[in-house]
This record gives C-alpha cells, sequence and structure tokens, in this order.
C-alpha cells in the first residue's frame, strides 16, 4: 500500500477557496497554508480549536468575532459590514452616508449580475459579474444561469427584491447536501421571469437608464459537479463552539460545507478562528502513525 497523506497544520481560517473542475477543488486556507482537500477525501480530519480569534481584516486578536469574521470595532465602521451588503436594495451611497465612498465605489459600483441558480431548488442571487463561477460553487449550485447585467449592486439588489415575489433567494442546506437535487429548467424560468416583471424592469431602467440593466441571451446554462460521498453521510450540523474539536472521515465537499461520516461543517461561519488540522489516513490513526 502507497504511504497515506499526512498534514499537520495550524493557522487562521481565512476562506474556502473553491475552483471550477471535475468536480471542484477546494482549498483549505489556514493562515499561510493552503490545504488540498479533494485529495484528502476519505481521509480522517481532525480540527482542533485554540480558542485564539482574529479579525479578518485588522487582524488583530479579538475575544468575539462577528459579521464572518471581523472585531466589533471594525464591523461598526467597515462598509462591506454594513446592513446594506446583506439587502443592497438598502444602499444608501446616494445619500451621502456611505461608511467607506472609496470602498462602495469600488465593489458596489462594479458590473454584477442577476442570476438563477439550481441548489436546493430554484433561487435567485446576485454578484459581482467578477466572481463568477465562485460565487455559484460557493453556494453549491448544480446548475446556474445569469439573466441579468446591471450597472451597481442597489440595482442588482432592487430587481432581486421583485424576483423573490416568485422565487426564493435561499438555500435549504440539508436538501443541498443530500441530493440528488432535481434539475430546472433556467431558461425556462429567464424568459418566465422577464415577462412577467418586464413592467417593473421598464421603470427601473426609466429610472437608472436604458443601458444600466440589460437582458441576457439565454446562453448555455453552467454545470457544477462536487466531490460528493459516495455513501451516505450524517446530516447533523456540527457547531465547533460548543465542542473541543471536529474530527471524522471527509466524505465529501460541497458549497461551503465539508461533509464528514459525523456530521457536516459549514467553515464560512469560523473565519478568523485560529485551528489545528491534522489529516491522516484512518490506517495510521488504528497504526498510532501520526
Amino acid at each position: 500500500m502507497s504511504s497515506p497523506c499526512h498534514v499537520e497544520v495550524r493557522g487562521v481560517l481565512q476562506r474556502l477557496l473553491i475552483e471550477p473542475d471535475l468536480p471542484a477543488r477546494y482549498t483549505l486556507q489556514l493562515g499561510e497554508h493552503a490545504v488540498a482537500l479533494n485529495a484528502a477525501q476519505g481521509e480522517m480530519l481532525t480540527l482542533y480549536p485554540t480558542g485564539r480569534r482574529f479579525c479578518l481584516h485588522c487582524a488583530r486578536p479579538s475575544s468575539t468575532l462577528v459579521g464572518g469574521g471581523y472585531c466589533n470595532d471594525c464591523f461598526q465602521r467597515l462598509a462591506r459590514c454594513d446592513s446594506c451588503i446583506v439587502r443592497p436594495e438598502t444602499c444608501h451611497y446616494h445619500l451621502g452616508t456611505c461608511r467607506e465612498p472609496r470602498w462602495g465605489e469600488q465593489h458596489c459600483f462594479t458590473p454584477h449580475v442577476v442570476y438563477l441558480a439550481n441548489t436546493s431548488g430554484l433561487k435567485v442571487g446576485i454578484t459581482r459579474t467578477e466572481r463568477l463561477p465562485r460565487r455559484w460553487l460557493e453556494q453549491g449550485a448544480i446548475q446556474a444561469l445569469p439573466i441579468l447585467d446591471v450597472e451597481s449592486r442597489r440595482q442588482a439588489g432592487l430587481i432581486e427584491t421583485l424576483l423573490r415575489q416568485r422565487i426564493s433567494d435561499r438555500t435549504a442546506w440539508q436538501r443541498m447536501l443530500r441530493g440528488p437535487v432535481p434539475w430546472v429548467d433556467l431558461p425556462a424560468w429567464h424568459d418566465r421571469l422577464l415577462s412577467t416583471f418586464s413592467d417593473e424592469l421598464t421603470a427601473l431602467r426609466q429610472r437608472f437608464g436604458t443601458s444600466a440593466i440589460r437582458a441576457r441571451d439565454k446562453a448555455t446554462v453552467a454545470c457544477f459537479d462536487y466531490p460528493l460521498p459516495t455513501e451516505p453521510t450524517r446530516l447533523v450540523a456540527l457547531n465547533i463552539a460548543e465542542q473541543s474539536h471536529i474530527a471524522g472521515r471527509l466524505m465529501g465537499m460541497k458549497g461551503q460545507y465539508l461533509m464528514l461520516d459525523t456530521g457536516v461543517i459549514n467553515l464560512r461561519r469560523y473565519g478568523g478562528h485560529e485551528f489545528e488540522l491534522s489529516i491522516t489516513s484512518p490506517e495510521r490513526q488504528q497504526l498510532g502513525l501520526f
């Protein structure tokens, strides 16, 4: 038998990088360490929280982190932590009250896309155009289709608010992970939604300019594959804050979730937390080889 892989690293959780491939490629970033998770599928994975937390923006230690990894000071000060990021239709830049006008200009006044995706079922979403297709992979989409190009995040949010009258903007994580998720005729929904909200979209074009909101042609639907388990996985949410450590065989990955034989972890919840990560084969563990 070939020598099984063995990894031991320590660092602050930055983000889970997901790149399109067949299946998608996952990289776990812990400080300066980048751990390729696809190669670890089937291995024993253990995450030990050290109890230390660091703000993802200012890097200062903090006893508590909010908003996905920020200290209280940064959470109150940064535009990226304002409520309008979650509800972009409430953007208040035009009122002169943006926390960081320059940051807003760089991130909110850039091309955005309104899209349809199939995660746990049909959903609507928005993102910066430059973030595709990574945004779809982060959500665990198996299909996706852009329907409108817009000039700003606020415009995208206003359109998303309209479309939410017919379809959800949420993903049911257990259904998404359990699968198989039935395929959806996204081009048909593209036509249906643009027809249903034709008058409202016309009004928005009159408000922001004809070129500000542009319908996309029904291009080929993007499809995605994930390194999923070949046997059932327990869909129990593992909460690192409630346990001394998380351990189990890494069965697969989808969206922001690691699927272990003991449960699933949403790593997005733990940005800024410092961990010790150990990955070893079951054979090494049984033999006491670490």
